[in-house]
């Protein structure tokens, strides 16, 4: 969902409606045009309440963190863990690379692992220096859901984090190996129960917040989710659909026939969502919510 994997319309879209209705949008790992900090006239807001901080660190600066009220630590993504990430050269044009401070032309690499993350004592020092730049935003780490997670976990409450996110293996990636997509990470429900319980046994659970994405596409599945212990919830994919996205599967190619995952300056022309589309398609979750609450 970064700037550069998808389009700037695309982007600034999802911001738009994420601010109406009082949610969160979250940059991706791309960083974020300082023009969107500033309101519109209209008083739609642009800026991305949540802060990616990727290790590639791509368009991370004082600025960027200052202007967050969520700075969220990837460590992995759902649908490719220990893989890193790639945005192609030919989707890395002029604009994308004076937001990550690239050159373009030139493909972007993130690491698999954070290079100055090698133990929980390195996490627990980035979450202080992050806390040292914006006192008040909350700090959250990004984990996948797998064997395991739950003991990470406890260690990333330790080290002093206010939330953390378990992504599921169904969630949507721009540019991942088709063995990653298939066969790596777990279902989002058993991550969650096992970061629950284990920081219930640890007596952490209410020193954090718990998020869980990675496939959640309707109503029913945040009521599963807020059944298995998640206090928030995330989504991405189906949001991408709201706005116009017709599943292509080519995102990586930079050929987005709808100009959602395109910096194709023509593509982008055929973008036609609108804030409002993602606004009504989360009103009807809101509906779906509040006939599964009273059955």
């Amino acid at each position: 969902m970064s700037l550069g994997s998808i389009s700037a319309e695309a982007h600034s879209t999802l911001a738009i409606a994420m601010n109406r209705l009082g949610g969160r949008s979250n940059t991706g790992e791309g960083g974020e045009d300082p023009i969107r900090y500033k309101k519109l006239e209209s008083g739609d807001s642009l800026r991305s309440k949540i802060k990616q901080v990727a290790s590639g660190r791509f368009g991370v600066t004082t600025e960027y963190l200052s202007n967050a009220d969520d700075i969220q630590i990837k460590m992995a993504q759902g649908a490719k863990p220990g893989e890193g990430g790639q945005l192609p050269g030919h989707k890395v044009d002029k604009y994308i690379a004076s937001i990550r401070h690239s050159t373009p032309g030139v493909g972007l690499i993130s690491p698999p692992p954070h290079h100055d993350i090698y133990s929980i004592e390195d996490l627990a020092q980035l979450i202080f220096d992050l806390k040292n730049v914006n006192p008040k935003a909350r700090i959250s780490v990004k984990l996948v859901s797998e064997f395991g997670v739950g003991t990470v976990a406890a260690g990333v409450s330790k080290a002093f984090a206010d939330h953390v996110t378990i992504s599921g293996h169904d969630g949507g990636t721009g540019a991942s190996p088709l063995t990653s997509v298939l066969s790596a990470g777990g279902p989002w429900e058993l991550g969650l129960a096992e970061t629950h319980q284990t920081l219930l046994v640890n007596d952490l659970r209410g020193r954090i917040a718990v998020q869980v994405d990675g496939g959640l596409r309707t109503g029913r599945d945040v009521v599963i989710g807020a059944l298995l212990g998640a206090d928030e919830f995330g989504f991405a994919t189906s949001a991408l659909i709201a706005e116009g996205c017709i599943m292509m599967r080519k995102c990586h190619l930079n050929t987005c026939p709808v100009g959602v995952a395109t910096q194709d300056p023509e593509l982008r022309k055929h973008f036609t969502g609108k804030p409002e589309h993602i606004v009504n398609f989360l009103h009807f979750w809101h509906l779906r919510l509040e006939k599964l609450w009273l059955i």
